[in-house]
């Protein structure tokens, strides 16, 4: 894969998404689904997953929905929420596996868009449709269930990425096509006489020297672009972990003006 066919990571606008997955009668089947079998059964169908028993990939998806359709249930959200929120975490995964590159801001960043295109009431840009503990219990559930997970899911669902440097001089002279060797076992071997030989022409070869310098500068780049980039990965997962402890207290946070609005 080649650099020119490497997707760079998109931002994209939030839009309102409900039924878009999911419309009604897709969760009149979804509410009454009652075991596990039947709902993942169902979840296959609506989503195009029906190939999960033999596909990794559609297998981890289908878990995905199911529990999010599970943590749906248990915080007894209507239909509208619950195919808003499937559409919500389906748009953020795909957004995710786009591109094989780093992401993770972009796509968090669409993640809260959405879940504020569902929350404010702003017509036709955006609605009403959680209110505000339900957008801090929807933001803790994908941050601790699909963000802390990010890099699992970017390695199962994106191809992997392999640098292939060469490097080309200008003024050196091109090497000497070899002769075909011949089979094993078929070269006599070399007299003391012929291997000092070429002992001596190796080292009067005046590009031996240019050589061993170019292979150890260029080891020595390597070695510092490979350091960059680990404190660069480093800095990046330092920044996101910071941001998973701001949220992770908003929840305290945001209790308090609320008992005080009930008094």
């Amino acid at each position: 894969m080649g650099p020119e066919s490497l997707q760079q990571p998109q931002q994209h606008k939030a839009k309102i998404c409900m039924w878009k997955y999911l419309d009604v009668h897709s969760m009149d089947l979804i509410d009454k689904a009652q075991t596990t079998d039947e709902l993942k059964s169902l979840l296959s169908e609506l989503l195009s997953l029906q190939d999960f028993q033999s596909n990794l990939r559609s297998a981890i998806l289908l878990d995905l929905y199911f529990y999010s359709i599970q943590f749906c249930r248990q915080q007894g959200f209507n239909r509208e929420q619950t195919s808003a929120f499937i559409s919500i975490v389906k748009d953020t995964h795909e957004a995710c596996v786009e591109t094989p590159l780093p992401n993770v801001e972009e796509c968090y960043n669409y993640f809260t868009e959405l879940v504020f295109c569902h929350s404010i009431r702003r017509p036709p840009f955006s609605i009403d449709l959680f209110s505000q503990d339900q957008l801090v219990l929807i933001t803790d559930y994908v941050i601790n269930t699909y963000f802390r997970h990010f890099k699992l899911y970017k390695y199962a669902f994106t191809p992997q990425v392999r640098l292939d440097v060469s490097f080309t001089y200008i003024g050196m002279p091109e090497p000497k096509e070899e002769a075909a060797e011949p089979a094993e076992g078929t070269e006599p071997p070399l007299s003391p006489l012929q291997e000092e030989a070429e002992e001596a022409a190796a080292k009067e070869d005046p590009t031996a020297t240019l050589r061993e310098y170019i292979s150890a500068q260029l080891n020595q780049e390597l070695a510092q672009l490979r350091l960059l980039m680990e404190q660069r990965l480093r800095t990046t997962e330092e920044q996101f972990n910071s941001k998973l402890m701001q949220l992770e207290k908003g929840p305290s946070g945001s209790k308090g003006p609320s008992k005080g609005k009930k008094k």
